[in-house]
């Protein structure tokens, strides 16, 4: 691959390209600002962990990647029907007496936050922590869990 530089000043092309990417750019990110699926994490937050959601017959489960994150740094809140999950990841401070040559791992406080929908039992929520994985479960009220409806025959 080769990349090659142009001087916008000479090219009409690259200046109409430019401009065309920049509007595009604010058209997409107006557009999509405040949609529900967006993510609403905190401005302060370090870092933002990795989420699976999967929606089963009986609830839904939110599974958050936290590795090297204790469990007692972890809280859950409920606040106007909006789950949110905060916490730190702390970072242990090591003497080596070798050259580091990378830190990539990513330390700090942490926060994500769901909207729920209004088929969620907000007072049967739980959650569990194992190796690493936080999973929330977010049981459905009764009518919101699908159901067989038995078919009768009449005879005429």
């Amino acid at each position: 691959m080769f990349l090659t530089t142009r001087n916008s000043t000479r090219d009409p092309f690259a200046v109409d390209f430019v401009g065309l990417s920049n509007r595009l750019n604010r058209l997409l990110s107006d557009s999509l600002t405040g949609s529900d699926w967006q993510l609403r994490d905190s401005a302060a937050a370090s870092w933002v962990p990795p989420v699976d959601i999967v929606e089963e017959a009986d609830a839904i489960r939110i599974m958050t990647e936290l590795p090297g994150v204790m469990p007692e740094n972890v809280k859950i809140s409920l606040e106007n029907n909006v789950l949110t999950i905060h916490g730190t990841k702390e970072q242990v401070a090591e003497e080596r007496a070798e050259r580091v040559h990378r830190y990539e791992r990513t330390y700090g406080t942490f926060e994500r936050s769901f909207t729920l929908p209004s088929t969620v039992d907000a007072n049967a929520i739980k959650a569990t922590y194992e190796n690493g994985v936080l999973t929330v479960t977010l049981p459905k009220v009764e009518k919101a869990k699908p159901r067989q409806i038995a078919v009768q025959v009449t005879s005429k």
